[in-house]
């Protein structure tokens, strides 16, 4: 994929898909950026297409759905591996995301969710099982997220003056 020349519109765009794609119509977003409803839809598809937009998915509480554990499990893998290993990982079952990181020894950060310390452990034995190397555990009391904040034009018109 080759980068994607991002202006003005499409960051205001992808503002507010991130804050909240399922209620934003083309027509909400229109309004906000001063465009007009088609010309939305078509820079949501060119982002779709580059794969800007990766896809939309829901925020989920686990806690509160019944998985009370989320764990960070920094784990190191041969660094010509690390990228190929990244879709293996995200089939196990109970991991969530997977984040490759390119300092330090620990090069991979996989998150995991789980009812008890047991549905952890077998995630831990899998990636094990798979060559890596669990460094360190952490368990995370909340996690929160927010758009980010230069798509927002409003912030970004504020810092630029």
């Amino acid at each position: 994929m080759t980068d994607v020349d991002i202006d003005d519109v499409d960051k205001a765009i992808l503002y507010a898909l991130q804050e909240d794609a399922r209620n934003m119509s083309s027509g909400d977003i229109a309004k906000r950026t001063g465009t007009s409803d088609s010309t939305v839809r078509k820079r949501i598809q060119r982002l779709e297409s580059s794969e800007v937009i990766k896809g939309y998915s829901a925020s989920v509480d686990y806690q509160k759905s019944g998985y009370p554990l989320r764990m960070l499990l920094y784990c190191t893998a041969a660094i010509p591996e690390r990228g190929a290993l990244i879709p293996d990982i995200l089939e196990i079952n109970g991991v969530v995301s997977v984040q490759e990181l390119v300092t330090g020894e620990q090069n991979l950060l996989v998150t995991a969710v789980g009812e008890s310390d047991s549905d952890i452990t077998s995630v831990a034995q899998e990636l094990l099982d798979m060559g890596l190397t669990v460094a360190d555990e952490v368990l995370v009391r909340s996690h929160e997220t927010t758009p980010f904040g230069k798509f927002d034009p409003e912030t970004h018109a504020e810092h630029d003056s």
